[in-house]
């Protein structure tokens, strides 16, 4: 960003050097048809005269009254912008005025929270009516909150001599969510709430009291008895009941975003968006989710069933960075006292081995069910645990981790996060 420049006391602004050159050549042609005379000064004057209002009425050109609009698709989808999505942005320019426009130079930014800026560059051609359009599409974009920059436009006259600039105040924030991945079933999660709940054959997240909550759609297999007859009459489509739904275990998301712990910025995203992907879950089974995000400033969100609550999450999830640079052990330890007893507590974390072991055998002690999602591509670290075996540092990680009684997962990528969670891939 260029400076202003600021003028002292009695200093005068400096005059450019193209209009110090075409006054220089006037004032030739005038002491040449003044001490000359003849046709050939008259007509040199003449034309130098007719330029140089040509192109001194450039300044009233139109351009820096210019005004325009700027359209965003999201190229493939229709839906919030996500982490790896292209945008496709076309401006809309009008000029007004007169003045004759060969060509108009567009510059565009589009600038990152943490200060990186894209910029476009392109070029219109006004038509008759002095509009044109900028197209042009962006690289996958990185998870985090964006803005455009006001855009730049230039134009020259056919010469080239002079440039005239004006400005497109088209400011527009863009949020870039957390890429996500919809999974289907969580196997090992229900088998746990019918293990804490013995008395019952089917899970909680299932189970409904017989108080009536509202209306909803009608969903083809609902039982007559649960026909909203009322509602259907009223408004001419079948409707159903909605009944409250049991209390459910409390679950707590807890993404590591301690800095040395990732190997590189790809990694952390996995891990964002593995985190992401399960509130994603947990929202659609009205399941009450928590999320615990140590790292340069501790935040944390009581599990609770609430919509306000997960677009709070949601929000902090696009901005948040592996800022963090106290271990996560530490972090648990110190706010012990926080976590509801019986919850199911869900590591992301790239670290294993040895002080992996220790966090999971402190939240046992806690009085809490951890699950270790690893995050792949992490260093190994071939420690031992407090008790027991040399544990694995590689592809044996999650085989030893459930042999100790934890639950444990292995994500390399996205894609295999509903596989990995629906069972369909074991250990032995």
């Amino acid at each position: 960003m260029k400076r202003p420049v600021l003028l002292r006391f009695g200093e005068r602004p400096r005059l450019p050097a193209a209009l110090w050159f075409l006054i220089t050549l006037v004032t030739i042609t005038l002491f040449f048809l003044l001490f000359q005379g003849g046709k050939l000064a008259s007509m040199l004057f003449i034309i130098m005269l007719l330029l140089s209002v040509y192109l001194l009425s450039g300044y009233w050109s139109g351009i820096r009254r210019s005004q325009g609009t700027r359209k965003l698709t999201v190229q493939g989808a229709e839906a919030k912008v996500e982490a790896g999505s292209m945008l496709d942005i076309r401006i809309s320019v009008q000029i007004p005025g007169v003045w004759p426009i060969p060509y108009v130079l567009l510059k565009d930014r589009l600038i990152r929270a943490n200060g990186d800026e894209s910029v476009f560059e392109g070029s219109i051609v006004p038509d008759w009516k002095r509009r044109g359009e900028f197209h042009y599409v962006t690289p996958p974009l990185r998870r985090g909150y964006y803005r455009f920059d006001a855009t730049d436009c230039l134009t020259e006259d056919i010469f080239g001599f002079f440039q005239h600039k004006g400005r497109l105040e088209l400011q527009e924030p863009i949020t870039v969510y957390p890429q996500t991945v919809a999974i289907r079933e969580w196997a090992q999660f229900h088998h746990m709430l019918k293990g804490m709940q013995h008395h019952s054959t089917s899970t909680r997240s299932h189970r409904e009291t017989t108080q009536i909550n509202g209306v909803r759609e009608y969903i083809y297999g609902d039982r007559l008895s649960r026909i909203h007859w009322n509602a259907t009459a009223k408004t001419g489509t079948w409707k159903s009941k909605e009944f409250e739904r049991e209390s459910l275990p409390k679950t707590i998301v807890v993404l590591d975003r301690t800095a040395r712990s990732y190997r590189d910025a790809m990694q952390f995203e996995l891990a964002v968006s593995i985190a992401a992907s399960i509130f994603r879950f947990g929202t659609g089974r009205e399941l009450a989710l928590g999320l615990l995000s140590p790292g340069k400033t501790f935040t944390y969100y009581e599990p609770k069933m609430s919509q306000h609550q997960h677009t709070e999450i949601v929000n902090h999830l696009v901005g948040v960075e592996a800022d963090g640079f106290q271990s996560l052990s530490q972090m648990i330890k110190e706010r012990s006292r926080e976590w509801p007893q019986g919850c199911f507590f869900v590591l992301i974390s790239p670290v294993k081995g040895g002080p992996m072991l220790q966090i999971l055998k402190q939240l046992e002690i806690m009085g809490v069910n951890p699950c270790h999602i690893w995050v792949g591509g992490g260093g190994t670290q071939p420690l031992k645990p407090p008790t027991g075996p040399t544990v694995p540092a590689h592809e044996d990680w999650v085989k030893a981790v459930r042999a100790l009684g934890y639950m444990a997962y292995e994500v390399n990528q996205l894609a295999d996060l509903p596989e990995q969670l629906g069972g369909v891939k074991r250990y032995a």
